[in-house]
């Protein structure tokens, strides 16, 4: 592991080769703040780099080519060759090799990390549906990195991070059809539970605060417009509270927003994805999605492949910046919390 130098360790998969995946991670790793923080390297494709690198006019960029994490330099971003034949790049088209490649990184980076050769996952932007395989057969990301380091064991549970504000989700890529006979006490207890540990060890709060979303509108308007609040998310706010978390609702999505009421607490608790990921996404600028609850490390920018603007230089980087960053923080305040 990176213990032994001063830098930790950040490897970065690549994602989607059509997206823009590269154009952020190479915009990123121009800062030189990313260097005097950690040691990158990016598990990808040497001859797709380059034509990312062209593409968007970084002439004085360059990468130390490695074979493996033992050759990595502290000195310059770091590129792991994952491929060696010829791949075809169709900029802004989901195509079969691009998912391959992509799933590729992942087994590869995710092998390095679970034999502690980094310390960290940055994940670029994937493609859900080219990249299903018969190996890959999850949903996104944060269940890919469940089942490959979580087991019976850990849980994860998806987070949404910026400055202003953080939310996690009961239930992460789940057609609404489904969600509601999976909003059960179990499993909500079970999120509130890990939600709560990872902001006092991935986050540093003493003693966090949470906010719950309702399911219904108007918190089911005790039960004129479901049972959920009453049967299950009410019974379940208690007993997390008996057992010393703070959490409180549940909260109409629409008013708790609206007023700003998650300015008052440490973070909030959604039901299922789109309650979650609009307002943060209309709140947050250049935010992360953070896998927590597992004994591992894992974040990515909190946007997709854009392939309507890949290869065209229009692409912020900053939301993978932010990516590395709060990897290296959240690093940084497990060992504390360990010592």
């Amino acid at each position: 592991m990176a213990d032994n130098k001063q830098h930790n360790i950040i490897g970065i998969t690549h994602g989607d080769i059509n997206g823009i995946g590269y154009e952020v991670i190479l915009k990123s790793l121009c800062d030189n703040k990313i260097m005097d923080i950690c040691t990158p390297v990016v598990y990808g494709l040497a001859k797709a780099a380059s034509f990312h690198k062209k593409s968007i006019d970084l002439p004085d960029f360059s990468f130390q080519f490695v074979k493996s994490t033992d050759q990595l330099s502290t000195r310059r971003p770091n590129l792991l060759n994952i491929f060696d034949d010829e791949v075809k790049i169709d900029l802004g088209t989901s195509t079969k090799v691009a998912g391959q490649m992509a799933e590729r990184a992942l087994y590869i980076a995710g092998k390095d990390l679970k034999n502690k050769h980094i310390d960290a996952i940055v994940t670029a932007p994937i493609n859900k549906d080219n990249i299903q395989s018969e190996k890959f057969t999850f949903p996104g990301q944060t269940e890919f990195f469940e089942h490959y380091f979580g087991g019976n064991n850990h849980k994860a549970l998806m987070m949404m991070v910026s400055d202003n504000i953080r939310i996690g989700f009961v239930t992460n890529h789940l057609p609404i059809q489904k969600v509601s006979a999976a909003i059960t006490k179990e499993l909500v207890y079970q999120k509130l539970e890990i939600l709560h540990n990872t902001l006092k060890q991935d986050f540093a709060l003493d003693n966090p605060t949470i906010a719950v979303l309702s399911l219904n509108p108007h918190a089911g308007d005790n039960g004129l417009i479901g049972q959920e609040e009453k049967e299950v998310l009410r019974p379940t706010i208690e007993l997390a509270f008996q057992n010393h978390i703070n959490a409180f609702g549940p909260f109409p999505s629409d008013g708790f927003f609206a007023t700003a009421a998650y300015r008052k607490f440490d973070a909030v608790l959604a039901m299922y994805h789109d309650q979650g990921m609009i307002p943060f996404k209309f709140l947050a600028a250049d935010g992360v999605n953070y896998t927590a609850g597992l004994p591992i490390v894992r974040t990515s920018p909190a946007h997709g492949t854009a392939y309507d603007i890949a290869g065209k230089n229009k692409a912020n980087s900053q939301s993978m910046r932010n990516a590395i960053y709060l990897a290296v923080d959240i690093l940084k305040n497990r060992r504390r919390n360990q010592q």
